[in-house]
């Protein structure tokens, strides 16, 4: 299932906070600069490369530039109460800072981030609901879907789960550098980081959209081979290539944005994109017919690079215009150590001592192999759809579209979090990052469950508000709604696929393990598609995608205390089986209250408030992970609200 989140993702807003990765044995040289990484200079702008002063004793603040004010927390250097940091307001700059993103930040950041994400996911049903009703879940519809395999590939090896996990760690370490760094504009880190990656990616992109859009008849027969129209599926091939570079320059600025602290702009990209394909079907449908959507695609990529680049510019200014402020301002740099070059004479994107660069080789391997491979059961999905009866592949692709909501808005705090825990990692602050994971986790299971409880109870209701119109029939409605109850099934698992990766490689080394375990959830989805289509048609095929990514799920659970963040397995896994208990529960009570009622918008209305309801209660009677905090935070707002 495609995993849009970066929101965001896709995501799931903000300041001019920086989120920085370093890692302590290769950055933090002396006791002393451990020291002055963790104070933050507040009556003034700081200058990269200097020890910050001590800071006052009674902390100043200063308004954030951006919407939402966000705070850079100042560690106590005694013992730490569980969870707790103070913190303080700090000035904005375009340096980088060494202070932790306070909770306040962080819940504000989730919030818009998940506003937009939803927004951009609502536009996204108006686009297909306006594909559904212009070309209902016919051949014509088949044919566009195997070519939006492109962009959906494209959007997860570009913009989501490679580029973000490979990308964000990188430029959250040159902004670390850049704070420890001689202030030298041609030795910038940042800078250094754009000259040694951004030349090569345009090339990369370029030269594999070209090949794609060559490639396109053999791709559409690779694809889906019993497909009845394929030179349909060419033309829309070819017209969804131009994503393969579109999608890649978005996905770099993303990520270098959100290592700056700043989610909205990544945040908007799929408004931009989604509005972009409706547009286009709107105006030239008559002309191109299906192929309109397409070209759609193509528009909505540029959007995606247009709505971030006047952003990136500016970061980009600012730190230009620190770097060239008078030399004597900035104090007199220490010696450097014995049998080290000066930090203005190192090769561009080399640690102290010859350490490995910014962007290593080693990780970049694991990183694609997993996003490609889990990006595959799509792909595996349609090839075992396309000699089905036509409307298959619409029919799995609309319940994909619907399902997968739940899991985008649940993963949008890991999106925010995810600088904050590699921060840690890099650090050594292991009992930081595990409680961050912990809790992330557990939050991510209670709002995916009540959105696979609500889905699975009134999917006919959900699916006929939606689609059934126009070209759409009543046959389409109840193909879909069933397809869509069994998807459900596996969005926790999708969820915690998606929430346990990001721990995985928030260290920025290589590690192998997630890619192995998404390739055995692959072959499982491949073998069990495989055998249930033949029993259950399209339904099998759904099934195979639930087993599969259950199992990644599984394997990624256990194996993240030992290969990432200490999380207590034990705990975390006798956690989720209670929420899962008692969305099971909330399923039952939802969906015999919406087969009581026969209009389809009283009954899911109804659907939805119950298993809300009922999944609370259960919950908190059974002292589920973080639940109590969640009633805490809905009875808040109810008593604001009054």
């Amino acid at each position: 299932m495609t995993d849009l989140t970066d929101a965001t993702q896709s995501p799931a807003a903000k300041t001019t906070a920086t989120t920085e990765i370093t890692e302590t044995t290769e950055i933090i040289e002396t006791p002393e600069t451990v020291r002055s990484t963790k104070t933050t200079e507040t009556a003034g702008p700081a200058v990269p490369g200097t020890r910050p002063p001590p800071p006052p004793a009674h902390p100043t603040t200063a308004p954030a530039e951006n919407a939402g004010q966000e705070t850079a927390g100042q560690e106590t250097t005694g013992q730490e109460n569980a969870g707790q940091e103070n913190a303080e307001q700090e000035k904005p700059d375009s340096g980088s800072r060494g202070g932790h993103l306070s909770n306040r930040f962080l819940a504000r950041a989730a919030l818009l981030t998940a506003v937009l994400t939803a927004a951009g996911a609502l536009l996204g049903l108006v686009r297909d609901q306006t594909i559904a009703h212009l070309y209902g879940a016919g051949p014509d519809t088949d044919a566009f879907l195997v070519a939006w395999t492109v962009p959906e590939v494209a959007s997860t090896l570009l913009i989501e789960d490679a580029m973000a996990l490979i990308l964000v760690p990188a430029f959250s370490l040159a902004l670390a550098r850049r704070a420890t760094d001689r202030p030298l504009l041609d030795r910038d880190p940042v800078h250094a980081l754009l000259r040694t990656t951004l030349p090569g990616l345009l090339l990369a992109l370029s030269a594999g959209a070209v090949l794609l859009m060559l490639a396109a008849p053999w791709v559409v027969a690779v694809l889906a081979p019993g497909l009845p129209d394929t030179q349909l599926a060419v033309d829309c091939t070819r017209l969804t290539a131009t994503c393969a570079f579109s999608f890649g320059i978005a996905g770099y600025c993303s990520a270098a944005l959100r290592a700056h602290g700043s989610f909205v702009p990544p945040a908007m990209i799929y408004v931009a994109y989604n509005i972009g394909i409706i547009v286009t079907i709107v105006v030239l449908s008559d002309r191109l017919g299906v192929r309109a959507a397409a070209a759609g695609v193509a528009v909505g990529g540029v959007l995606m690079v247009l709505v971030q680049a006047p952003v990136v510019w500016r970061r980009l200014r600012e730190r230009r215009a620190t770097a060239e402020q008078p030399r004597e301002h900035t104090p007199k740099q220490p010696p450097e150590p014995a049998g080290e070059q000066p930090a203005d004479e190192r090769p561009a994107g080399e640690q102290p001592g010859g350490a490995r660069p910014l962007v290593a080789l080693g990780l970049l391997a694991p990183v694609i192999v997993f996003a490609l491979t889990r990006q595959s059961q799509v792909l595996i999905e349609r090839f075992l759809a396309a000699p089905l009866p036509a409307g298959a592949i619409s029919h799995l692709n609309y319940a994909q579209k619907v399902a997968q909501m739940p899991m985008v808005l649940s993963l949008m705090l890991c999106t925010v979090t995810f600088p904050v825990v590699a921060r840690a990692m890099a650090a050594g602050e292991t009992d930081r990052a595990r409680r961050r994971v912990e809790r992330d986790l557990a939050l991510a299971g209670v709002i995916v469950l009540v959105g696979a409880a609500t889905v699975v109870a009134c999917a006919p209701q959900i699916i006929e508000i939606l689609f059934q119109r126009g070209a759409f029939d009543r046959a389409d409605t109840a193909a879909t709604a069933t397809v869509m109850r069994v998807y459900a099934l596996g969005l926790l698992g999708h969820t915690l696929v998606g929430a346990l990766v990001r721990c995985y490689f928030s260290a920025a080394r290589p590690l192998w393990f997630p890619a192995l375990a998404m390739f055995l959830g692959l072959l499982l989805t491949t073998a069990g598609g495989a055998l249930l289509v033949g029993v259950w048609g399209v339904l099998g095929i759904a099934a195979g995608n639930a087993l599969g990514i259950t199992l990644t799920a599984v394997l990624l659970l256990h194996g993240v205390a030992r290969h990432s963040v200490p999380v207590r397995v034990r705990h975390m896994t006798g956690g989720l089986v209670k929420l899962s208990a008692a969305a099971a529960s909330a399923t039952g009570a939802g969906w015999l209250c919406g087969a009581l009622i026969p209009s389809p918008v009283p009954a899911a209305a109804v659907a939805c408030v119950v298993v809300a309801a009922v999944f609370l209660v259960i919950a908190r009677a059974v002292q589920a992970p973080e639940i109590d905090s969640v009633i805490r935070s809905v009875t808040r707002k109810f008593i604001d609200v009054r």
